[in-house]
């Protein structure tokens, strides 16, 4: 840029070179960035021109940055110079900032329609929740000084990091904390280390900002994500309930795709599945009630949005667990913006399905509290909302199978829970998922009739017939590296099964292909199914049941 805008104003200097270069460089990055979109943006050279060069009947667009607002508006005819003077930009006097060249608000007219596009895109390719990128502190829910509790305690744990690093790293938009970075080091809690891109620094902690952030440890050690408050949380859930989805038999038959399921089993599992409420899944082990668990979430075939810690009353609750939730991996952008207009608080995952077996204990359906690091995890009903919660093995767990009961027998009925807080407190939080009990004992005999009243569905998995059994045998040899042998199989049918008046089991096909496939491999002999090496197979399976 050889010199000053057509508009800048009389007494105000231009900026130097290097910031013209480097928004021209990033006015390039995001052309190139966008130009595979078929979209047209030859109309930003009329609503980046000066005010001057304007027709007399066409509105200035206004346009926006950290330090300068213009605000043009449309010109009568008949306006006189001094009116014309006063829709000049107007320059924010406080920061004495030249205003935009002509280029510049070219740059930022096109941020806008990119924003607007993208915003475009997202509204018509789905009418799906997804958490908006926070414009300031007050819409992220968070104060300024719970942001400067994590940015101390980020850096007293690393040392130094950048403006946009720190930001990452508590997942809040650069724009929103770099003035509680200035701040900081105003206060002599940081200082500057080094410089960075575009106007960033590199920031420590000084010995003063280490006794501020020992203190912040001492009540708790978080400083990852920025929490999400309470109501957010509680909007995002109600958006996104497993009750407002529908599952068709369709999905029901793509999900159950690698199952062997008959017909009326897929009948009675559809109108469960749509219920939203919950359901007793039991028959004898073995027939498949933990795997048709598992895979019912995918008959939604969609994915939430769940914040990775909530803030609760001055308390800080992990949502997010990598070990339960499976995160949808978004592209990482590359470079200094990020447009997607998600808050990155929120991690995408696929909606979730939450299994306890024998081991679910009280504890896990409760708030806890570390004692060493002062953060709370949150209990697995919170976890699985949106999704499907499947306690396995039911009445076999470590916990009185009344304790259990007692304890969700009203959220069951009104769909929502209360959590005791560490501090003393209860809040209210959602009861929102398809809860599955899936046990081989006889629902009647494990629980009363006002909890059974509760679980309007029960269903039972029933033993597979001959042909289904002989089905999942075919399915499964070439898994295993085996050719279906009929004959073979008519053998362990005929003589084993039948002729001893032994029931099936679903999952008795691959336990047997699986001793099939030891015992030739120890004899070094093909992979062929034979009679014998089913006669083997059974001897060992069968020999104490």
């Amino acid at each position: 840029m050889s010199g000053p805008s057509s508009t800048q104003q009389p007494g105000k200097k231009p900026s130097n070179g290097k910031g013209r270069s480097s928004a021209a460089e990033l006015a390039s990055a995001v052309l190139r960035a966008v130009k595979e979109m078929p979209l047209d943006f030859s109309d930003l050279d009329e609503k980046a021109a000066p005010a001057s060069e304007k027709a007399v009947e066409q509105p200035a667009i206004p346009v926006v940055d950290d330090h300068v607002e213009v605000a043009a508006a449309t010109q009568p005819e008949t306006q006189s110079e001094t009116s014309a003077t006063e829709a000049e930009p107007t320059v924010n006097t406080s920061d004495n900032l030249p205003p935009l060249s002509t280029d510049e608000k070219r740059i930022s007219a096109l941020f806008d329609r990119v924003k607007s596009l993208l915003g475009s895109q997202r509204a018509a390719e789905e009418e799906a929740y997804y958490p908006p990128c926070p414009e300031s502190l007050e819409d992220a829910g968070i104060s300024p000084d719970d942001v400067e509790r994590l940015i101390l305690k980020f850096l007293f744990s690393k040392g130094s990091a950048s403006g946009r690093g720190i930001a990452l790293q508590i997942k809040l938009p650069f724009g929103l904390i770099d003035p509680i970075l200035k701040l900081l080091k105003r206060d002599q809690l940081l200082m500057y280390s080094g410089s960075a891109e575009m106007g960033d620094y590199q920031y420590g902690i000084t010995d003063f900002g280490r006794e501020r952030a020992r203190r912040y440890f001492e009540e708790c050690t978080y400083f990852g994500a920025a929490p999400v408050p309470l109501r957010q949380y509680l909007k995002a859930m109600e958006a996104q309930s497993i009750a407002k989805q529908q599952a068709t038999e369709e999905n029901l038959r793509e999900s159950f795709s690698d199952l062997l399921i008959n017909e009326d089993m897929l009948n009675r599992l559809g109108p469960a599945i749509n219920s939203g409420r919950g359901m007793f899944l039991f028959g004898e082990p073995g027939n498949g009630k933990t795997s048709i668990a598992e895979r019912i979430t995918k008959c939604f075939g969609s994915t939430i949005w769940i914040p990775r810690a909530l803030g609760v009353e001055g308390e800080i609750i992990r949502v997010f667990d990598p070990g339960i939730h499976d995160e949808i991996s978004a592209e990482q952008s590359t470079g200094l913006f990020d447009l997607s207009g998600v808050d990155p608080r929120w991690v995408q995952i696929v909606r979730p399905t939450v299994i306890a077996g024998g081991e679910l204990t009280m504890a896990q359906l409760e708030v806890t509290l570390n004692p060493s690091t002062r953060i709370c995890e949150s209990p697995l009903q919170l976890k699985s909302n949106c999704g499907t919660l499947v306690i396995d093995d039911f009445g076999r767990q470590r916990m009185p199978v009344d304790e259990l009961l007692n304890r969700w027998i009203v959220p069951l009925e009104k769909r929502y829970d209360f959590l005791n807080l560490p501090s003393g407190k209860k809040v209210q939080v959602p009861f929102d998922q398809l809860i599955i009990f899936s046990t081989n004992l006889e629902p009647k005999d494990l629980v009363d009739g006002a909890f059974l009243r509760r679980i309007p569905y029960k269903i039972q998995v029933v033993d597979p017939t001959v042909d289904e059994f002989k089905e999942i045998i075919r399915r499964i040899a070439p898994k295993m590296g085996f050719q279906y042998n009929p004959e073979a199989v008519e053998h362990l049918v005929q003589t084993h099964y039948l002729g001893v008046n032994r029931p099936f089991r679903s999952c008795q096909p691959r336990d047997l292909l699986l001793q099939v496939r030891n015992y030739c491999t120890y004899r070094c002999l093909p992979k062929v199914m034979t009679p014998e090496a089913f006669d083997f197979a059974v001897d060992n399976y069968f020999s104490v049941l």
